[in-house]
């Protein structure tokens, strides 16, 4: 199995390389792709050193996955002439999530629907994998008509120029910045650019991809995403509207009972989810699950999980272990 990194030297890519070590990923050449500037450089993985290469000479290599975590600039142009020589795309970027001819794939919810034919797979984004995998389960039980999503973002969501900031004011240097204001002692309504229609673009991937993801328009998801001072790990507060009631035991039981997810879930013993436990897991965690007793058959939820490992890295990798394991590669 030949299998190409396309973004190796970047954040997520650097994650993908560790989780397909961990995991044992069956890879018999691997190919570290960057960009022209970081080509010739040597890179470890598993105890060789590998050279980086460009995106021609990876086209070349002919390879059975590429896995992209380049920009979305970059998988438009590339992802198509990968496809072109039989290689199968598995894109971490947002150029094809939304594209009615790829299939946007959480592998533990919509897997099922790849096929031969998919050459191009889109992995949603970050917050919408956490969000949805707590949310599967519920809506095939109850039925969801509306969620409510507000989000907490890490820094290293938008890279390794915003971890430098938080770290350079943490220390008190002044250095470049990745955001408009500071983000220490911050917190920024603003993730990705904002649209015409007042959202900004995370906040409309939020409200999208969900819909794509259980192929189901019949729900509505509204976002707000914001930015706050820590390192790593996303955290979001999901209020959900269901057609039909439930049981807050039942619900425990429900989420407890999912590949993936991990209920973290008493106030007596200040059990909830939070990123510095999330970090470097690829489990989503749920907690402060209650009832809205403002609405009927309402839900409230607390979810976190590593935004780099189940929000990218490890969701690309377990859709190519699919890909293999189904022999669709």
């Amino acid at each position: 199995m030949k299998v190409a990194v396309v973004g190796a030297t970047g954040m997520v890519g650097e994650v993908m390389l560790k989780v397909l070590a961990e995991r044992n990923f069956p890879v018999t050449e691997l190919l570290l792709v960057a960009s022209e500037r970081s080509v010739g450089k040597k890179m470890s993985y598993q105890g060789k050193d590998i050279t980086v290469i460009g995106l021609a000479d990876a086209v070349a290599a002919k390879p059975e996955i590429a896995i992209f975590s380049a920009g979305g600039d970059t998988s438009l142009e590339w992802a198509p002439k990968f496809a072109a020589v039989g290689t199968t795309v598995i894109d971490n970027s947002s150029a094809w999530r939304m594209d009615p001819t790829k299939k946007l794939v959480v592998p533990e919810i919509n897997a099922s629907q790849l096929t031969k034919e998919d050459k191009i797979i889109a992995n949603p984004n970050c917050s919408t994998i956490q969000m949805v995998m707590v949310l599967a389960p519920l809506h095939k039980k109850y039925k969801m008509k509306r969620v409510v999503v507000s989000t907490y973002q890490s820094v290293s969501g938008t890279g390794v120029k915003a971890v430098q900031q938080l770290e350079n004011e943490i220390a008190g240097i002044q250095g470049e910045m990745a955001y408009p204001y500071p983000i220490g002692r911050n917190a920024l309504p603003h993730c990705d650019v904002f649209l015409e229609n007042g959202y900004t673009k995370e906040e409309m991937k939020l409200a999208r991809e969900p819909q794509k993801i259980f192929d189901d328009r019949t729900f509505s998801v509204t976002a707000t995403a914001v930015r706050i001072p820590t390192a790593g790990g996303h955290s979001e507060s999901v209020n959900v509207e269901f057609e039909n009631d439930f049981d807050l035991s039942e619900v425990r039981k429900l989420l407890s009972e999912t590949s993936g997810v991990i209920v973290q879930d008493n106030p007596d013993t200040n059990t909830y989810p939070m990123p510095i436990y999330a970090h470097d897991k690829d489990d989503v965690f749920v907690g402060r699950i209650r009832r809205d007793e403002t609405q009927r058959n309402t839900l409230n939820m607390w979810i976190v999980a590593d935004n780099l490992r189940k929000g990218a890295a490890t969701n690309a990798v377990q859709i190519g272990e699919y890909l293999i394991t189904h022999n669709l590669v």
